[in-house]
């Protein structure tokens, strides 16, 4: 077999594996239908779903028939390969998900665009009017966000993808696995992910939400997404057990899966050494004190008041959830600017949140003081500098260090972009770093900017910030060199 008959068999794979997954899409859309049963007078909505869920599972089922023409089933797909797999199928959700929005809610398709892209990447910005929408409408806004957080691919590679290669599951901004085998590490994920959102719901239940509400709040949570079914998030409930229970939930869907499985085996002392977990634990406890006592304390007079406002915001904040219990207009420039600093920093890697990732800020902080470190040791001394990742030491290189570097400009370039186009079109600095530093880490707090009203062009600006930094990148770099190579080398081998 010739290059050429190769790669076109690998893009009959592409096609099969990318039908599968937008198949699910399909039967996930479906899903909402569900909520029937506890509200039928809302049966004449049933429409939007079963058409849109229709279309996709059909697009879905051509593009699996196609792709067949490869019988080969037992097939490692590379990380480039993967990357083409996991945008197109991203792309193939976004636009399906779509059509209730349209349809059932009247909302333009650039609105409606805008509404599914914050679900599926559980940013949690919304365009839609949570006192008027029909409760199927908001379930399934937080089912797009329990899904995206698990990531289209891990699911799929759960329960679908006869796939055992990495290159998928690191395309879904994957890299550490929980068990040897890949299907055993998604399998893994999908169990603690589901675990972990029934225990909110219960939670949220006996904290006294009501069960439709808490089956919502548990979802948008656990998936750091922040989709909630009251105009005022959490606010509305103005209860400090509701709040706490989504802190916890919130910092869950923070933590790396690979960490979680290091507590669920017990090693406790070995979670409390891994990068992120120490990094986030120290970030919260300087800058609580930080902007109760410098910025919020004329806002909150009452110590308890402070301090439970204060702490709520940053954790929702730090782990890009986006629920919150205040008004972000209120408060003062010092406050905001942290909220807009952690944002940018984000959650875990391999976690549901989004942001740069607490390891890669970790290590850049470690490489800086390994490197002053090295200037005060003797000219031959060698040393091993690692972190905790998991169960185990990783030990980093200066590859590591380099490739997180670039990462990181990477990111803030882009973050400088989207505040230019913000300030362009009138809005302050404070307020262009805030919105769009919210949505490029998928956080979704906002600073009143986001609205019906919002300039087109500032929604797509959104949009792209999100879709940018839910797939973080490198990912969507990587699908569109090996897409336009791969066109050049077959148009000029056609015969």
């Amino acid at each position: 077999m010739n290059y050429k008959d190769l790669l076109v068999s690998r893009y009959f794979l592409i096609f099969k594996y990318t039908g599968m997954i937008i198949m699910f899409a399909g039967a996930a859309i479906l899903s909402p239908l569900f909520v029937l049963f506890a509200y039928p007078e809302e049966a004449n909505y049933s429409f939007y779903f079963i058409s849109a869920g229709g279309l996709a599972v059909l697009t879905g089922l051509l593009l699996y028939i196609y792709g067949i023409k490869n019988k080969k089933e037992d097939v490692e797909l590379s990380l480039n390969e993967g990357s083409i797999i996991v945008i197109f199928s991203w792309l193939g959700a976004i636009v399906f998900s779509a059509v209730p929005f349209v349809s059932g809610l009247n909302m333009s398709w650039s609105h409606a665009v805008f509404e599914v892209v914050s679900g599926w990447t559980t940013t949690g910005l919304s365009l839609v009017d949570v006192t008027e929408a029909p409760r199927i409408f908001l379930l399934w806004r937080s089912i797009m966000q329990f899904f995206g957080g698990a990531g289209l691919a891990v699911i799929a590679l759960s329960y679908l993808l006869p796939v055992h290669g990495m290159g998928l599951y690191m395309a879904e901004a994957r890299s550490d696995k929980l068990l040897p085998h890949v299907k055993r590490s998604t399998l893994m994920i999908m169990r603690i992910y589901t675990f972990y959102t029934l225990v909110g719901v219960f939670l949220y239940y006996i904290s006294g939400m009501g069960l439709f509400d808490s089956i919502n709040h548990s979802m948008a949570a656990i998936s750091t997404g922040g989709f909630s079914t009251q105009a005022d998030s959490i606010g509305h409930y103005n209860s400090l057990s509701i709040e706490i229970v989504t802190i916890i939930l919130m910092f869950l869907g923070t933590i790396n899966f690979a960490t979680h499985y290091t507590l669920l085996k017990g090693k406790v002392k070995t979670f409390f050494k891994n990068a992120e977990i120490r990094f986030m634990i120290t970030s919260l406890l300087l800058l609580t004190p930080v902007i109760m006592f410098f910025s919020l304390d004329i806002i909150y007079p009452y110590l308890g008041e402070n301090l439970r406002q204060s702490f709520f915001q940053l954790v929702t904040a730090l782990s890009t959830t986006g629920f919150s219990t205040i008004s972000f207009t209120g408060w003062p420039a010092f406050a905001n600017f942290i909220i807009i600093l952690l944002m940018l920093v984000g959650g875990g890697t391999g976690s549901t949140a989004g942001g740069i990732k607490q390891y890669r800020v970790y290590l850049i902080i470690k490489s800086i003081y390994w490197e002053i470190k090295e200037q005060f040791l003797p000219r031959r001394h060698v040393s091993s500098n690692y972190l905790w990742r998991g169960e185990s030491k990783f030990y980093v290189k200066s590859e590591h260090v380099q490739r997180v570097a670039n990462y990181i400009i990477l990111y803030l370039l882009t973050f400088f972009v989207g505040v230019g186009i913000f300030t362009a079109h009138g809005y302050t600095l404070l307020e262009s770093m805030f919105e769009f530093g919210s949505a490029l880490g998928t956080v979704g707090l906002s600073i009143g900017i986001t609205g019906l009203d919002t300039p087109l062009m500032v929604i797509w600006t959104e949009i792209i910030g999100m879709f940018l930094g839910r797939l973080e990148f490198l990912i969507i770099l990587y699908a569109a060199i090996k897409l336009f190579k791969d066109g050049i080398y077959i148009s000029r081998h056609k015969n």
